[in-house]
């Protein structure tokens, strides 16, 4: 059996869980390898993955006898195997973050579930502390990033729109990498004070401020930088704003270590963003993995602790409606010692 459905078993059987049904298609790769459309599901003694006729020839490629899975087409299932599944489980979890209240009953009924429970922080919590390999390709996906932003300082010129420059940032990552991990982020001007904003036409002009937010996947695994740059001399307020911002952002990285606080490094950052008339309005930061979002995230109630091999942002941000924002970010491997910071682009200052 491969270590994490061993592991995941283990986590089971320390809550009661004796099966689970996965349905997220992250959380199948993750465990299995596949990236086709089916479900897996842990039962007392088998691991068993269904799927159909077109997928069947691809899984079994993807599968090794050590994986310990087996492999059936639902076309050939009967409608008593289905119920004897989970016969002798007294407690089935299932992902609820990811199934619906639809499809909840559905898997009530056709399974015959004695007591469904929320399980999802299992694997999520598994999914939070990255393997050797996991690292490696985030790492390359750093790597990457960090090209594309040192191609884009020669590139960017006044009178390019934000479309424009999002659709190269787009390019290269698929010229250099497996694609984009999230929607590419370009705001400029008074656009960057909306920390999500999506793209425009809006022209690059000579003093704008630029915000861009990108990542790419490398084998599957995401990378997450921004960085804030200015297009000829910023003004007072804008370079005082930004001091600030970077000021925070590397004190976190000094206190990013194993056994760091969540609540209290969020809390801190708030602090001080306050006593300057500011509020921090997202997120601190967050894991980073197969998906561009995942545990741990850092906001001021999550009491939990950093742990050595998780993969997280620093992402400080502070946004002026209708004038400015400024957000600083980076992908930072969390160890036993300190915060290994895998973007490694310039974040002092930038004047193009």
């Amino acid at each position: 059996m491969n270590d994490r459905i061993q592991t995941l078993r283990n986590r089971m059987a320390g809550q009661n869980i004796q099966g689970m049904i996965i349905a997220n298609p992250v959380n199948v790769k993750y465990l299995t390898g596949i990236d086709a459309e089916g479900i897996f599901l842990i039962t007392r003694k088998e691991n068993i993955y269904i799927t159909d006729g077109r997928y069947i020839e691809y899984v079994n490629s993807v599968l090794t006898p050590f994986d310990d899975i087996i492999v059936d087409n639902y076309r050939n299932i009967s409608k008593d195997e289905y119920e004897n599944f989970f016969m002798f489980c007294e407690n089935v979890g299932f992902e609820e973050n990811y199934v619906t209240y639809e499809k909840y009953k559905e898997y009530m009924y056709k399974y015959k579930i004695h007591n469904f429970v929320e399980s999802e922080s299992l694997i999520s919590t598994i999914r939070s502390i990255k393997d050797k390999q996991e690292i490696e390709n985030i790492k390359k996906a750093c790597n990457v990033t960090d090209k594309c932003f040192e191609f884009l300082l020669k590139y960017i010129k006044p009178g390019m729109t934000e479309k424009q420059i999002a659709r190269r940032i787009d390019d290269f990552y698929n010229e250099n990498a497996d694609g984009i991990s999230f929607d590419t982020i370009v705001a400029s001007g008074e656009n960057s004070s909306k920390p999500h904003f999506l793209p425009t036409d809006r022209k690059i002009q000579k003093r704008d401020i630029i915000t861009i937010d990108m990542g790419c996947k490398v084998n599957g695994y995401c990378s997450d930088m921004t960085r804030t740059i200015f297009l000829g001399e910023p003004t007072e307020m804008q370079k005082k704003v930004y001091d600030l911002v970077l000021k925070n952002q590397n004190s976190v990285l000094e206190k990013i270590r194993e056994g760091t606080n969540i609540k209290i490094l969020v809390q801190e950052v708030i602090s001080d963003f306050k006593l300057y008339g500011y509020d921090l309005i997202h997120g601190l930061g967050h894991g980073v993995g197969m998906e561009i979002h995942e545990k741990p995230f850092f906001n001021p109630v999550n009491d939990s602790f950093l742990k050595e091999n998780m993969i997280i942002t620093d992402e400080p941000g502070i946004y002026i409606a209708g004038n400015f924002g400024i957000r600083i970010e980076d992908t930072i491997l969390v160890t036993k010692e300190g915060a290994s910071v895998l973007t490694e682009s310039n974040k002092e200052c930038i004047i193009i």
